[in-house]
């Protein structure tokens, strides 16, 4: 596979990098009050750490995180993605997530927008789904909360890549269609799982029944490039890989 090291080549000077799109939303049940959720989200420098793997995490100032990816490939291009992100404080409930430059980094050949947003919602008792309240009893525990929280995030990614001159000679489409289709792939395997080690992680840090797979939703947000309207597909388990077999 051809490496990044193109990047250095005068050729980047002649060509225009490719932009690649995609968006998705989702959302997780937690079962606690959303002041001890927000609590336990806002401390995120123990949960990421362990909820990142198999995703290197490094530090990166108080309140960011340099991740590098794994590795991907198509059309013979391979690329380790590597990003570093801000998880801003809250701002009037919301919690924003976005990339920031990675300190004396040398170009690799690509560049990352990544923008995502998150919020906490109130789920009052009468609208805890019979399945949710099923797997609390089942742990033996009773009572039902008086209300639980949804966890509802939202997230758009544009990755601009400069690709070595061989592959500009393929049809744009190809390259375009090839290049969307691998992000989506890839936030289809980091985001579920993410979304998996955060529930469980907090489940069990507050000795809490982990809630059913029906207590996390993942979609993708189909953007028509020439009109702008979105559609939003719900990404199933039969698409997704099964969570309960994740690794911790």
């Amino acid at each position: 596979m051809v490496e990044q090291s193109f990047a250095q080549s005068s050729a980047t000077d002649e060509i225009q990098p490719i932009h690649f799109l995609t968006a998705f939303a989702g959302s997780m049940a937690m079962f606690a009050e959303q002041a001890i959720v927000a609590d336990y989200l806002q401390h995120h420098q123990g949960w990421f750490y362990r909820c990142a793997q198999p995703m290197k995490a490094e530090p990166l100032g108080e309140h960011g995180y340099i991740l590098t990816i794994g590795r991907f490939g198509a059309l013979g291009f391979d690329v380790e993605p590597k990003m570093g992100v801000i998880l801003e404080p809250p701002n009037e409930g919301h919690y924003f997530m976005h990339t920031v430059p990675i300190p004396d980094e040398p170009f690799l050949g690509y560049e990352v927008d990544y923008q995502a947003d998150m919020i906490l919602v109130d789920i009052p008792a009468q609208d805890i789904g019979e399945d949710l309240i099923k797997v609390y009893r089942h742990q033996g525990n009773e009572a039902i909360p008086e209300q639980i929280t949804q966890v509802q995030w939202h997230l758009e990614m544009d990755v601009a890549v400069t690709f070595p001159p061989y592959i500009y000679k393929l049809p744009r489409g190809l390259i375009q269609r090839t290049g969307d289709r691998l992000l989506a792939e890839i936030i289809r395997q980091v985001s579920p799982r993410l979304t998996y080690k955060v529930q469980k992680d907090f489940h069990e840090l507050m000795s809490l029944p982990l809630p059913p797979k029906s207590g996390r939703h993942f979609y993708r947000i189909k953007r028509q490039r020439e009109t702008g309207l979105d559609s939003q597909e719900m990404e199933t388990e039969d698409r997704l890989e099964e969570e309960e077999t994740l690794e911790d």
